[in-house]
């Protein structure tokens, strides 16, 4: 009896030996398993410095940068013109004048070039006849005068002619009317048939491709913005980067505004549309930015998620401040060139490997 005890206890322990040994390889080779697993894929962006503002939204209107009523250099009827919607070409014409009485005055023109042309041959040949005839003093001094006096007379004539032709031509080439920029046609102040006086306005052309918007900000602002500085406009719900490209340094005595303009992305708004800009109200500072991605918020915690040079997740807390745009100045145990995860950061782990997506 006692002997089968003996045997129950060592069958006992033999198996305990063996539950133990099966828990600990199992315990391996989840390690192991976890060893290999996949580091997270995350995108990544950089702590930078910047100077933050707060900004003030400042309404404009989109405008184009040509934008022209096209109106006739010459009189005449109108024998053509492009119909309203008509996208052209610089060069390409949007309305003919006829211009056949031009054109018959130009050969009047042309006969009295001629005229003037062998007036002036005439003449030169009668002064080198007059001028062999000196030598042997067979003719007067006057009369190589005269002979001279004539030729330049006709020399004169001839000038005269053709500065008429080549007006003429000129304005036979102004009764074919060019747009003087590409644009589109959006309004026909003349139809076909009309008689049109010098300086009578045709159609309104305008420049869809290049725009900008016209801003009337406050003079208080003046000093914060130049020429080339970047700036947040919105329209449409949209909003984007854009460039000051122009400042009018002349404020308005009564609205105590001054005049800015910004290039504006001709997907963004079309001309006419109403639009908003942000404009520094002050210099700023210049302090730490991260973008505003790499945050992560937890009802206990803000923090971000930095890359190391061994590219795993290091976590640092942060406390945040002012935001402009996609930039938020933070306060932490970071600097400016640290990478920082801005895809990905919520489902990583302070230790846990990343692989970079672009490449940074």
């Amino acid at each position: 009896m006692q002997r089968i005890s003996t045997i129950r206890n060592l069958n006992i322990r033999a198996l305990g030996a063996v539950l133990i040994a099966l828990i600990l390889f199992a315990a391996s080779a989840a390690s192991h398993a976890g060893e290999t697993l996949p580091a997270a894929v995350v995108e990544i962006g950089q702590a930078t410095t910047a100077r933050l503002a707060p900004t003030r939204w400042v309404p404009g209107s989109v405008v184009s940068r040509d934008d022209a009523k096209i109106a006739s250099a010459e009189a005449g009827r109108l024998e053509f013109v492009a119909e309203v919607g008509t996208r052209v070409k610089a060069g390409e014409r949007i309305a003919k004048l006829d211009d056949e009485a031009l054109r018959l005055r130009r050969e009047e023109i042309q006969s009295d070039v001629r005229r003037a042309e062998a007036q002036r041959a005439l003449s030169d040949t009668q002064l080198q006849r007059l001028a062999k005839l000196e030598t042997s003093n067979s003719i007067a001094k006057t009369q190589i005068d005269e002979a001279r006096a004539t030729l330049e007379t006709n020399v004169q004539t001839m000038a005269h002619a053709r500065a008429q032709l080549h007006q003429i031509e000129h304005d036979i080439e102004q009764a074919d009317v060019h747009a003087p920029f590409a644009g589109i046609v959006t309004e026909r102040f003349a139809q076909r048939g009309e008689y049109l006086q010098v300086g009578a306005s045709i159609v309104h052309l305008v420049d869809t491709d290049h725009i900008e918007a016209r801003v009337q900000a406050p003079l208080a602002m003046a000093d914060k913005i130049h020429a080339g500085m970047q700036v947040k406009v919105k329209s449409g719900g949209q909003e984007r980067s854009a460039n000051v490209r122009a400042v009018v340094p002349v404020g308005d005595e009564r609205a105590r505004q001054f005049e800015l303009r910004v290039a504006v992305d001709p997907a963004l708004a079309l001309v006419g549309s109403a639009i908003e800009v942000a404009l520094p109200e002050d210099s700023g500072n210049e302090s730490l930015t991260v973008p505003r991605d790499a945050l992560v918020q937890r009802q206990d915690q803000t923090y971000v998620m930095r890359v190391s040079a061994q590219n795993t997740a290091e976590q640092i807390p942060v406390t945040a401040a002012t935001a402009t745009g996609d930039k938020i100045e933070v306060h932490g145990a970071l600097a400016a060139g640290d990478r920082l995860v801005v895809r990905g950061a919520e489902r990583l782990s302070a230790g846990q490997a990343v692989k970079i997506a672009n490449g940074g």
